[in-house]
Formats: C-alpha cells, structure tokens, sequence
C-alpha cells in the first residue's frame, strides 16, 4: 500500500488532471488504513455501520462496476455480490482485509488500463440499466465517491487512534 500521494497538478490537461485527482482520492483512501491491525479496520467508530475495511471492499465494487462492467461492457458479477448488492461489501463480519485490499487494487490496476485504452474522454459505456455514461462522467464520479468516502474515513480513523490530517 502506498504511502504518499500524487501531486495533482496546478496546470495541463483534463485527462491528466481527473487521472491525477482520481488516483489522489485512491491512495488517501489506503492511507486512513495504513499501520492498523485487522480488528481496527474492522472497527465501528460512530453509530454507522461503516468500517475502513467496508469502504475498502465497497470502493473495489464501485471500481469494477463503472470501469469494467459500464465502460468495458465485461458481463461479470461485483467482487463480492453475484446479485448486484452493493450493501454485502459492506459486511466485514467474516471478510479478509488482505483479501480486500487485493482486490481492491486488482480493480484499480484494471481500471487504469481501461481508461488508458480508451482513445478519449468522450468514450462511452452502458451501465446494467441502459444508461450511456462518457468516461469524463465516471471520472469525476469516481472522484466524487472517493472524497465522500474518504470523509467517512477521515471520521473512521480518528475515532479508531486519533489520526487527523492524512
């Protein structure tokens, strides 16, 4: 797992820049999980049901939902639900946090080389409903749903030793 985060930069283009910002978003989720056991990414600390661990398993299903399964248009199931539920990502009860973060990156690593391929940001994919979504789209959705999760995690992690700031 990393340890620093990319420098997003101040000028240059809207691909480089959403890449930038995306990959931003993915490392400081893995840094609110850095140096903590097994049981403290486990770990309830305000009366949601949210863990570091479930947003880790979570993210890994948004990752392969947007990337593989509406812009590559894979017919696979999520990484954790054959039904589509993306609630059981979220149940950590029995869940292996290395099996997680595995997957997890797994997903990103796929995710990079489908943006990569994609010719431009105007590409399109068809999610489970029919709906069309540009690659621009699932960028910034992508970036969206990382911050909102990393305030999550930002509130995770400091009711589980206090980290701030990460």
């Amino acid at each position: 797992m990393t340890t620093e985060r990319t420098d997003v930069p101040r000028t240059g283009g809207e691909r480089e820049t959403l890449r930038a910002y995306l990959d931003f978003h993915r490392e400081t989720l893995a840094l609110k999980c850095a140096g903590l056991s097994d049981d403290d990414l486990r770990r309830r600390t305000t009366p949601s049901a949210l863990t570091l661990l479930g947003l880790v398993r979570h993210m890994a299903e948004v990752e392969r939902a947007w990337f593989r399964r509406t812009l590559d248009g894979q017919d696979i199931p999520l990484v954790w639900s054959p039904d589509r539920n993306f609630q059981v990502a979220y149940d950590v009860a029995d869940a292996a946090p290395e099996e997680a973060f595995a997957a997890w990156q797994a997903e990103i690593l796929i995710a990079r080389d489908i943006e990569a391929a994609a010719p431009s940001l105007d590409v399109t994919g068809v999610d489970r409903s029919g709906d069309e979504y540009s690659l621009r789209r699932i960028l910034n959705h992508l970036i969206q749903e990382y911050a909102r999760h990393n305030g999550h995690a930002d509130l995770i992690r400091e009711g589980i030793d206090g980290t701030t700031g990460v």
